[in-house]
Order: C-alpha cells, then structure tokens, then sequence
C-alpha cells in the first residue's frame, strides 16, 4: 500500500498524506488536486475506490475508418481517454472493407441512445459524398464533431490539422537539402485533406523551386493509403526523376522506402522520403523515418471538449480548428544529388 500510495503522489505531484486523505474520501482537498489523483490511479491502472467511481454521463460514438493506420487507433486512444476522464464511455465502431459503413454505423449508435458521436477522417472528408446525413443526424437531436476533413455544407465544428503548412514544411526542409525535384505521394483526389496537401505543395515548390502549377502537377502522384499505395506512387515518381517523395501517410512512406530499395537506391543516400502522422513505432522503422507530426494529442482532447460543450447545450460555432503540424527530422532524409 505504501509503494502504491508512493507511485500515485509522484503521478499526480502531491503528498502521499494528500493522495490518503482523497481516497478516503476526507474533506480539506482542492477539487482540482482531487481530480489530479484520480487521472493518477487511471493512468497507473488503479480501480479507483467504489465511493469515488464516476457515474457515466452516457455513452459517446467515435467512428474510425480502419485501424491499419496506426494513426487511428493513436487518436481513439486519446479521445477515449479523454471521455473517459469526463465520466463518458467511448464507443468504438470500425469501419472495414465489406462491414459496415458509416451511415449503418452511424444508425447503430443513435439507437443505442448515445449522447454525440466524434467522426473520423469519414465521409464529411470525402467531396463527393451527400451530406444531408449530417443534416438529418442533426436534426435528430444528436450532437456531432468531425475529425479532418472541412465541408461547408455541414453545421458542424470541425478539427484539422494544416495540411497546407504540412506540406510547405515538408518541402522546405527537403529544398534546404539540395532536393530540386520533389514528389508528392497522395490518396485520391476526391479527399479535402489531399486537396489541401497539394496546395500547399504547389505553393511550396512554387515558392522555392519556382515551379509553375503544370510543372506541379506532374510531381503529384495519386494512389492508396497503404504500403502498397505508397510503393506504386514512389516508383512512378521515382521514375520521373524525383530524388525525395513527401507522402500522405507513414504506410505510404514505408512503401516509398520499398520502391527504392527494389530499384536498386538508398533511403537516404539516393532518395530522401518524408511521411505524415508520426504514427507510434515509426521511429523505429529503418531508417527512422522523418516525417510529419499530427498534433493527436491536442486535436483529440479539442474534438472531446468541443463535443460535451454540445451535449452540455453551448454549440460551437460552425467553424474549422486548425491544428499546426511538426516536422520531426530523423534518418530517412539528406542532401540531394551532388550535395555533401
């Protein structure tokens, strides 16, 4: 009990007088350090004392695309945490090739009376798609936030990161390099999140390579958000005679690693690739791989505290929070041909 009692103050950076005094339920405690120790025994995975259980505030939905992508399963961690902090039970529900869709998954959680639903990189992502379901899920009472990807058709908030800003910090850092022909690996053009990827880097290679929007347009290479996607994309480019390739997705970037090497190149003595998410383990792979950091973290809680300001009867406005990405510098990038 009493290393228990020591590994918890040190969680929350109280007293272990303070973390007994809480679990006894004894008065002379600030609510916020009451709250501290609490997230201390969930994040240590310490069932909290029967008295001090929150009651749940109901159910909440979160709808993800697959979980292939590392970086889904990284932001339903955060959401879920973060719900669970505020006394709310997540639901999970996957879409999978041949399952269910979003609007099945969508009508699952309504009848099972959740109190919001947090969309994933779904439909409200895609400009082809109808978005009256937004509409009629609205009006059915049930609030909503959606997760990367801007529709001005829904009233709704929504939370992104800057895809644009993405791609300038990508090509900056590979044009510092000596890189003088870079590629753009995306998915399919019918996605916001690639529209915007493409225009920032039409900007970015406008900006420091003066490269007009034709000459653009013929380094920008569609594919899948997969390894294999990411393996015909960079072989095309490649083929072109880029030297870099900025992908959509650490998968892709993987496979832009593989068509390099199956060409006979070295990443990154040959080819320098740059990935999108920072997904968990990435940096690990070999090389590690440079890439661009999604702000999961914050986008995550944002998305939460947007969506119980719903439920709690104060909307948001129908507007877009934008989240600033990182450029995380590691061994899968260097200087271009003919630089040292």
């Amino acid at each position: 009990m009493t290393a228990r009692l020591a590994d918890i103050a040190a969680q929350a950076g109280v007293s272990e007088a303070t973390v007994s005094r809480v679990l006894n339920g004894k008065p002379g405690v600030a609510a916020a350090t009451r709250e501290s120790v609490l997230a201390a025994l969930d994040v240590l995975g310490y069932e909290r004392p029967v008295r001090l259980r929150r009651r749940s505030a109901g159910l909440v939905g979160l709808i993800t695309p697959e979980l292939d992508n590392p970086i889904f399963p990284a932001l339903a961690q955060v959401i879920g945490q973060a719900l669970t902090r505020q006394g709310y039970t997540p639901v999970l529900a996957t879409q999978t090739p041949g399952g269910s869709t979003e609007d099945e998954l969508t009508e699952m959680l309504v009848d099972r009376g959740v109190s919001g639903i947090i969309f994933v990189s779904g439909l409200h992502a895609d400009i082809t798609a109808d978005m009256t379901r937004y509409d009629q899920l609205r009006g059915q009472g049930v609030p909503f936030v959606l997760i990367n990807g801007f529709s001005p058709k829904v009233q709704a908030p929504f939370v992104s990161p800057d895809d644009r800003a993405a791609m300038q910090l990508a090509v900056t850092h590979l044009t510092a390099l000596g890189h003088t022909r870079i590629g753009l690996a995306v998915g399919p053009k019918r996605f916001v999140p690639v529209l915007r990827k493409i225009e920032g880097f039409r900007t970015a290679v406008r900006d420091h390579l003066g490269l007009d929007a034709e000459q653009a347009e013929e380094l920008v290479q569609h594919s899948l958000y997969t390894l294999e996607g990411g393996q015909a994309a960079a072989d095309a480019l490649i083929s072109r005679g880029c030297t870099a390739v900025v992908c959509a997705s650490d998968m892709m970037a993987l496979g832009a690693i593989r068509a390099a090497r199956r060409q006979g190149l070295r990443v990154p003595q040959d080819v320098s690739v740059v990935g999108f998410d920072d997904s968990p383990l990435i940096a690990f792979t070999d090389p590690p791989l440079t890439t661009i950091r999604q702000p999961v973290q914050a986008m995550g809680q944002a998305a939460v505290r947007t969506l119980l300001e719903e439920i709690g009867g104060t909307p948001a406005p129908h507007s877009e929070f934008v989240f600033h990405p990182e450029l995380v510098v590691r061994g899968s990038t260097a200087s271009g041909p003919g630089r040292p």
